[in-house]
């Protein structure tokens, strides 16, 4: 039995066209609501078994288009009311539902392709994939998708509304050279952007600074103008893309090792005790566990200093972690310490010493007169010798 056929028995029954109206939007909304919670729970029943293969990639398709789908029913259910009541009520729509329904199925085709490539984002820096890519190369190949699904959309809707795509193209191209002159700043801001994905001389999480401006701290985010840095007092530092263009960038981050540099100075008394504690202080360090003797390791007396003999200490420590390695410095410097003083010596410290004119024992005796206030007896002619 048609449709019509089932409005024509109801009419034979004597229901008015107002009361037969909101019976077939009741049923297309019942239905509707049937259909969308039959299709909801298929489609949690698949996602749920798909969970447990080994194709990460239908989880993501099927996670994606749970939403947009379940609600792209109901906007069929919505224009199948609207058209049943236009009929019976002889409402003019203006074809406003069959725009509204594609319009509706644009944005909703647009939310399920950003909800794709959210999840393909999560997906390829999980753990879950063989080998997870860098976070920054996939936030830009995410943010960059995005952007073409806006476009995309955004021409699409304006065909649909009647508008030529290739007049808004060449309007695009002449209005572009003037934006572009308008907004040099923000695009030298994006390319610099552009420059910081590609090249990847940070990314997020890695501590950076820049001897060429006042520039320290742990990378919070990467965006198309400004890359935000979280200083080590815990301050926002919003730097515009376009000066990473124009700055050298140290990376601490990716170093292999961190270094212990110093210079130790014992007595000019304990010379003789010198050589002997640059070889203990060599070999401790040789056989220390946290000190890498695969890199550069040098103890050395190298300076006749004013008050101190000066060794210099020089070596890298297997961690990394700034925390871990002041640990391991101070246990180094401990550990210097005590081999100085078991070979008898001390270490230096700045000392002056003040040689008196005319030593001797009649100096001396000058001395300590006049501190009593007494005059020493004269003893020399001259014009300083006579009162």
């Amino acid at each position: 039995m048609t449709l019509a056929r089932l409005d024509d028995v109801l009419s034979g029954l004597g229901i008015a066209p107002e009361f037969r109206g909101l019976l077939w939007v009741g049923v297309i909304l019942v239905v509707t609501f049937v259909v969308a919670f039959v299709v909801w729970w298929v489609i949690r029943a698949v996602e749920n078994k798909l969970r447990n293969n080994r194709n990460l990639w239908d989880d993501v398709l099927i996670h994606a288009i749970r939403r947009p789908l379940y609600w792209y029913i109901w906007l069929l259910g919505l224009y199948f009311a609207s058209e049943a009541g236009a009929r019976f009520y002889e409402i003019d729509l203006l074809n406003l539902n069959g725009l509204g329904l594609r319009f509706g199925f644009i944005l909703l085709l647009v939310w399920a392709l950003l909800r794709f490539i959210q999840g393909t984002e999560e997906l390829l820096v999980s753990s879950r994939v063989a080998e997870p890519m860098d976070y920054t190369t996939v936030s830009a190949i995410g943010k960059l998708s995005r952007v073409s699904v806006f476009v995309i959309a955004a021409l699409v809707i304006i065909q649909n509304l009647g508008y030529s795509i290739s007049g808004v193209l060449a309007f695009g191209g002449v209005g572009g050279i003037a934006v572009g002159f308008a907004a040099k700043d923000m695009l030298a801001n994006f390319f610099g952007g552009a420059v910081v994905y590609m090249d990847k001389p940070f990314k997020v999480g890695e501590w950076i600074r820049s001897p060429d401006a006042s520039i320290e701290g742990v990378v919070e985010h990467i965006g198309w103008r400004v890359t935000r840095i979280r200083t080590f007092e815990l301050r926002p530092l919003y730097v515009p893309n376009a000066i990473f263009t124009t700055i050298s960038v140290e990376n601490p981050s990716r170093m292999m090792n961190r270094r212990i540099y110093e210079m130790v100075g014992v007595r000019y008394g304990d010379v003789d005790m010198v050589a002997p504690i640059v070889a203990d202080i060599r070999s401790m360090l040789e056989e220390h566990e946290d000190i890498d003797a695969n890199q550069f390791l040098i103890v050395n007396f190298t300076t006749f200093n004013a008050s101190s003999l000066d060794i210099m200490i020089y070596a890298f420590t297997h961690t990394r972690q700034w925390i871990e390695y002041q640990k391991v410095k101070q246990d180094v410097m401990l550990r210097i310490s005590s081999i100085i003083r078991e070979h008898g010596a001390e270490v230096a410290f700045p000392t002056r010493t003040l040689h008196i004119a005319g030593e001797g024992p009649q100096a001396l005796l000058g001395e300590g007169m006049a501190a009593e206030g007494e005059q020493p007896a004269a003893t020399g002619g001259g014009a300083n010798g006579q009162q």
